[in-house]
Formats: structure tokens, sequence, C-alpha cells
């Protein structure tokens, strides 16, 4: 057994049973709708679909970084019960809670001269960042030393592929993503944007495709071109509240790809669907390499 902790935040985006089945601590994200403040616990405060619900309802959702005091406290009983700590972080391009945890980190280094804690930017988020944490447990538990891990997150997380159809660009528009002017015109003529993480750990707009339909089938079309060997692979795909479209999109990698190890659903939380809406799907692999595009 590693004598070391991995540890994520909740913007990884999978169920509690498998941060439980894989001893992984989860630092919960905070997010606010409706005037009312939650954590990002799965639903133990608020529902997801709750949440997606009220956001239909023309609910404006926020989010906030985590302080260094939450870090200093989620951190301090593993350090102090012997365990020296990987803590795999929400993509630093979408967040500055990155910056924080290594504030903190090292503050606690030289309280705990003893220990050791490094702090990995994911440049992920969602499943994507859960697939590489799923990554990252199954070299735990081949043996892998804390360097040896350290050293595997790091060379693994460029090759974490994230598409991303958004159903509405109000969502878009709000976070500055795209013009409000764009924004109306692209829901007049039902456009629908595919977007892809670029290597800074960005969103970027890659298409603008018409049709709900169209856009969930050119994310598995661009699968096709980029995915770096589907023998074996595991595929994370994730949803805003939207289950039967990310089981179509499912059905199609299936079809498409019939030599890959499985197929894992689970939702888009608060964190990331407070800025990408409603009925979001998102597809997630191991790729020959992301788009290196730089956000404008």
């Amino acid at each position: 057994m590693a004598d070391y902790a991995i540890t994520c935040s909740s913007v990884y985006d999978l169920n509690n049973e498998f941060a439980e089945k894989n001893n992984i601590k989860v630092l919960p994200y905070q997010f606010f709708i409706d005037g009312g403040e939650y954590y990002d616990d799965k639903g133990a405060t608020m529902s997801v679909h709750e949440f997606y619900e009220k956001m239909r309802a023309g609910g404006i959702a926020t989010t906030s970084m985590v302080n260094t005091e939450r870090y200093t406290e989620f951190f301090t009983p593993l350090l102090e019960a012997g365990k020296d700590v990987v803590h795999i972080e929400f993509s630093s391009g979408l967040s500055g809670s990155y910056n924080n945890a290594l504030m903190t980190a090292e503050q606690l280094r030289k309280k705990y001269p003893d220990r050791k804690i490094e702090i990995l930017d994911s440049l992920a988020a969602s499943p994507g960042y859960g697939l590489l944490v799923y990554y990252a447990v199954q070299k735990r538990d081949e043996g892998a030393s804390f360097d040896e891990l350290v050293d595997y997150v790091e060379g693994l997380k460029l090759k974490i592929m994230h598409w991303f159809a958004v159903d509405n660009l109000e969502y878009l528009r709000r976070g500055g993503r795209v013009s409000r002017a764009s924004a109306f015109l692209g829901t007049m003529l039902n456009i629908k944007p595919v977007l892809v993480f670029n290597n800074e750990g960005k969103i970027i707009p890659m298409e603008k495709i018409r049709g709900r339909k169209k856009s969930l089938v050119d994310m598995v079309n661009k699968m096709e071109n980029d995915i770096d060997n589907p023998d074996g692979q595991m595929i994370f795909i994730g949803h805003a509240d939207a289950l039967e479209d990310a089981q179509m999109v499912e059905g199609l990698i299936k079809e498409r790809f019939p030599t890959i190890k499985g197929t894992y659903i689970d939702l888009i939380g608060p964190v990331i669907g407070a800025h990408a809406g409603p009925s979001t799907i998102a597809i997630f692999y191991i790729c020959k390499g992301r788009p290196d595009i730089k956000f404008k």
C-alpha cells in the first residue's frame, strides 16, 4: 500500500463511491444560486438535478475559488497522520484555486518538514479531471512511488482530451466566451457550439454546429481523428442533467470503438455546469495531443 494520499477537488465530478472505494480525499468547492450558498458535495446539500432545474428557470449560478484556509484544513489531518500528499487540482486555466493550493503547500512544508506535499495542475475539469484521477489511482495501485506518480500524472495530463457540446449559448456569453450578439444570433439559428480544452487548461470554441444531435455526433467524429489507440481505454462521458443524450453518445462510441475497455457516465457538477449550462454533454479520453490553440 502506498504511503501517500491522493487528493483532489470536487470538480473532478466522479461519484462518492469512486472516492470511497479508492481511498481518495475530495475537497468540495462552493457554488451560489438564487441567493443561496452550497457545497459541491454530490447532492448532499442540493441535488445536481435541482441545480440545473434552477438554472433552466432563470437562476444565475456563480462559483468561487478555494481559499488557503480551507486547503490548510483539508491537508493538515493527512500530514499529521504521517501521510505524504499528491494533490491533483482543478485546471489553473479556469480557477485561481491552484495558486492558493500552492501557497498553502509552501506553508505546510515548513510546519511539517518530514512530509512531502505536491500540488499538480490537472489542466482538466469535470470527468476529464476525473479520468486523470482514475489513471492516477491505477498507477498508485500498481505500486508507483510518490515521485513516480507525480511524473506519471504530469506526463499524462495533456493527453486527456475534453470535448464539450453546449446546448445554450447564453451561459457562454455570461462567461465571456461569446458576445451578446453572437449568443442571440446563435440561439435564433439553433447553433450548438463544440468546445475543447487547450494546453493551458482553458475552454476554446472549436465548431458552430447547427442542431443538437449534429453537435453530439461531431464530438464522436472528432474522437475518431485524435484518440490515441482506443484498445483498452476507458471513455468518460459527462452530462449536465441530460442522461438520454449521454447514453446516445455512449452508444455511438461503443459502436465505433468496439475495443475500448468500457464507458463511464456521470453528472457534470455545479462548478462547471454554472458556466456550461444545462444539457451540456462532454466526452473524455486519452488522445494523441490537445489542440495547441490560445484563448483569445
